[in-house]
């Protein structure tokens, strides 16, 4: 007999069952696709756990909460630790001078690039962000599906609604929860397979217009995201987007001009106004959402305090109660 429904089994509603789980509660997964897939907005994310450098644009809260990302996903996959970079061509060098300003957790190196990323000759210098770190969010994904599956937790295909249980539930649907204030913001991602370069951690390269983060993963794949776009527009990719960053990631690298497009993605990030996410509590009802594109970064401290609020009465910063 399940103690708790959790609605949505994406990294949020994952999470959020995880953590029922480690407070001593047996929760109930549904979700309208099942498991985690192309369906969901976490399978399209770049995987950086990287707080420090969201803080250029991000609130305090989403720096603050984020510093513990990388220790809590260690608990149920394989996490990578060696930092990420922050480069400008030479053009746009002003561009890193004012990363700098609005960010901490960084030293700006010189002759140590050469030695960190031997391949990464386009930039001069760089922002070190040291204690940052990266995963590979699909398997990710299926490994915090494998550790609830030996808690005896499954996730069941179903499309439901909170208002067919009489039991406490969270909601963790996204876009679908429909709450007031939220909207989407449209993201959009290129994989491309370039085995002849060598990157071994994110690297963000700076542009007034076009701004661009790589991530790398095994077998030669480089993920390049990712737009930001005020629209609801679920349609695949756009020409122009596809356009901007592989011509940034060629700026970077012009061997990313023979890469193999291996794979595109779009999908529609949950939002609200200041792209902080939150636990809003409606009666028996938690909704888990907001995370923008702090996902992977954010959602383990979003279920521990949606835990601590149902199994103590805590009240974090992120809980809002309507």
């Amino acid at each position: 007999m399940a103690d708790i429904t959790i609605i949505g089994a994406g990294v949020a509603g994952l999470w959020a069952a995880w953590e029922m789980c480690k407070a001593g509660l047996t929760p109930r997964i549904l979700d309208r696709n099942g498991p985690p897939g192309p369906h969901s907005c976490s399978w399209w994310a770049g995987g950086m756990l990287a707080p420090y450098c969201e803080g250029a644009v991000a609130e305090p809260a989403v720096v603050r909460h984020g510093k513990d990302a990388a220790r809590a996903w260690a608990e149920v996959t394989e996490v990578t630790y060696r930092g990420s970079l922050v480069v400008a061509l030479q053009r746009d060098r002003a561009e890193l001078s004012r990363f700098a300003r609005r960010t901490s957790g960084h030293r700006l190196i010189t002759n140590e690039l050469a030695t960190l990323e031997p391949d990464l000759t386009t930039a001069d210098q760089a922002l070190f962000f040291e204690d940052e770190a990266h995963l590979d969010p699909r398997g990710a994904l299926l490994d915090l599906t494998r550790a609830l599956a030996a808690q005896g937790v499954s996730i069941e295909r179903a499309e439901v609604t909170p208002e067919e249980f009489s039991g406490p539930v969270i909601d963790a649907r996204g876009l679908a929860a429909g709450l007031p204030g939220l909207r989407g913001v449209r993201g959009e991602m290129v994989v491309l397979r370039a085995p002849d370069i060598r990157l071994g951690r994110p690297v963000r390269l700076l542009h007034p217009r076009h701004p661009l983060y790589i991530v790398p993963r095994a077998g030669g794949l480089f993920m390049l995201g990712a737009t930001q776009i005020e629209s609801t527009d679920k349609r695949g990719i756009s020409a122009r987007s596809t356009l901007e960053l592989l011509s940034a990631a060629y700026a970077l690298d012009p061997r990313f001009a023979e890469a193999e497009l291996v794979e595109t993605g779009t999908d529609l990030r949950p939002a609200f106004a200041d792209n902080v996410p939150r636990v809003v509590v409606q009666g028996r009802v938690l909704h888990l959402n907001g995370l923008f594109r702090h996902g992977y970064l954010l959602a383990p401290a979003l279920a521990q305090q949606a835990a601590a609020f149902l199994t103590q009465g805590i009240k974090g910063d992120m809980v809002h109660e309507n």
